[in-house]
């Protein structure tokens, strides 16, 4: 039963007034084939037509952010992200598009970049402070706060020059956050720092959150966004692939690298593959570690893993059916064949393993056909890569034709929140 406190609460939310509004906005980058470094070079291509090439960081891009919202934006390296968030605190203009701001913006983008090496930190406060918008008694009223955050008392009138980098950051953090102002702009700022500083910027945010100001947060920690944010946008290529519940789009950005991953593994395998008929040395089966009796009578020789069609396929869901095909070669003629298939998880924990010998299985139609296959129905796997061991052995378990422990890695993708190897349905009583 939702109450009506919480019912009160998600309208408040819908009915917050807009703080950052961007409309079909569209940013080009002109990107010169040459590149010109000496006044020689100059000199020899100014009577030469130069070539260029337009590239478009951001494409019709749109959004809506609430005032008193954690937005995140995710993505994975040059999507656009941060060319976005320059754009919205005013270093970028947009070559076509709507953006509306109601708010003074406090960008966290390059920090320390306007410091002055040759200046104290006290006095790298003042202009750093006044460069932000704050008056000369607002900054005194606030110095001690500023540095007692950045907790950098014993080096505050040290030159910046003989800070380390992570110092300059804390210091220049320290300062943005207490700009006062009404939207933050957080592009990795938080990539630089020990854990604990991190953790007290989070904690500022959060602070700020609650005091009904809106915070913009550029990352590549999931974890991050999935606690703090209340939603998020995924970005791809300048191009916008979802906006939704900070979940749902973590979701979706790592089913995007997932599916990203089988392409490049896919590639790998085809290069393999022409290498491979050209005579060159491949990733093939034979090239692996492996124990047995060097394949005198029977060798393994690849694996695929196929999807319910029995097309190939390395990235599944949670849930889906997959089979995994092993194959092999005789070199010379076995009175009993059997064959061991066991799936472990990345870190080598051992998650599932079948056989042959156990099961009963006939195996003479396996020898004709030079493959077995196991069809699994519903895996219940959770996020995480996986690979697989396969053994082929006679009638004693203990003395294999051939063995490879480590085969081929498959990822499994998996909405499930919960901690764990596997998915087993459950519901609180």
């Amino acid at each position: 039963m939702t109450s009506t406190t919480d019912n009160n609460s998600a309208a408040s939310k819908k009915d917050r007034p807009i703080a950052i509004s961007v409309k079909n906005v569209f940013k080009q980058f002109t990107i010169p084939h040459e590149k010109i470094s000496t006044l020689r070079s100059a000199f020899v291509n100014f009577f030469k037509r130069n070539s260029y090439e337009s590239f478009y960081a951001l494409k019709d891009v749109s959004f809506e952010v609430k005032k008193g919202e954690f937005f995140g934006i995710i993505g994975r390296n040059g999507s656009g992200k941060s060319t976005l968030l320059k754009i919205l605190a005013g270093v970028y203009t947009a070559n076509k598009g709507v953006i509306n701001i109601n708010g003074l913006v406090s960008p966290f983008l390059e920090l320390g970049i306007g410091f002055n090496p040759e200046l104290s930190g006290r006095d790298n406060i003042y202009l750093n402070a006044t460069v932000l918008g704050l008056c000369e008694k607002e900054i005194d009223e606030k110095f001690d706060s500023i540095v007692a955050f950045s907790e950098l008392e014993r080096f505050i009138d040290q030159k910046i020059k003989n800070y380390s980098s992570g110092m300059q950051v804390r210091l220049a953090f320290s300062v943005a956050i207490h700009a006062n102002r009404e939207i933050l702009l957080m592009d990795e700022v938080l990539a630089v720092g020990d854990s604990n500083f991190q953790s007290k910027c989070l904690r500022e945010f959060v602070r700020y959150k609650d005091m009904g100001k809106t915070v913009i947060l550029v990352t590549h920690d999931i974890s991050t966004m999935r606690k703090y944010c209340d939603r998020a946008m995924l970005l791809r290529s300048g191009e916008v692939v979802m906006i939704g519940s900070a979940e749902e789009v973590a979701n979706g950005y790592i089913y995007q690298n997932m599916s990203d991953e089988e392409r490049r593994v896919m590639r790998d395998q085809e290069m393999a593959r022409i290498k491979e008929q050209k005579g060159a040395k491949g990733s093939k089966a034979e090239d692996a570690e492996r124990d047995g009796d060097g394949g005198k009578a029977v060798v393994i020789t690849g694996v695929e893993f196929l999807d319910k069609n029995g097309k190939p396929k390395n990235v599944f869901v949670s849930g889906d059916d997959m089979s995994i095909r092993v194959y092999f070669k005789q070199h010379k003629e076995v009175a009993e064949l059997n064959f061991g298939l066991a799936i472990y998880n990345d870190d080598g924990n051992y998650a599932f393993g079948v056989n042959t010998f156990m099961d009963e299985v006939d195996t003479q139609k396996y020898k004709k056909n030079g493959y077995c296959q196991v069809d699994y129905k519903n895996i219940p796997l959770r996020t995480n890569s996986y690979y697989v061991g396969f053994a082929i052995y006679g009638d004693n378990v203990h003395n294999a034709y051939d063995y490879v422990p480590r085969m081929k890695s498959f990822q499994v993708f998996s909405k499930d929140k919960n901690f764990g190897m596997v998915n087993i349905g459950y519901k609180w009583n």
